[in-house]
């Protein structure tokens, strides 16, 4: 079963937060419909590393759009 694991790198040491953890399975890009949400998923999360990533962004909590996802479908 593939995953996809999004955290924020933040440039040290330490390990970033984890902003998308999710199964993914081939029916998750079958349907268009869940294809686009599987994206626009990825998206929120690389925008919410790309927040934290910064020196002053480091401060800034992830936005309300942060998920955890085991593979549901929203």
């Amino acid at each position: 079963m593939a995953r996809i694991l999004i955290t924020a790198d933040p440039g040290d040491t330490r390990e970033g937060p984890v902003l998308l953890d999710e199964r993914v399975l081939p029916i998750h890009l079958t349907d268009g419909h869940a294809a686009e949400q599987l994206v626009e998923r990825i998206g929120w999360a690389i925008n919410d590393a790309e927040e934290l990533g910064g020196p002053a962004g480091r401060a800034r909590p992830a936005s309300s759009r942060t998920i955890r996802s085991e593979g549901s479908r929203r």
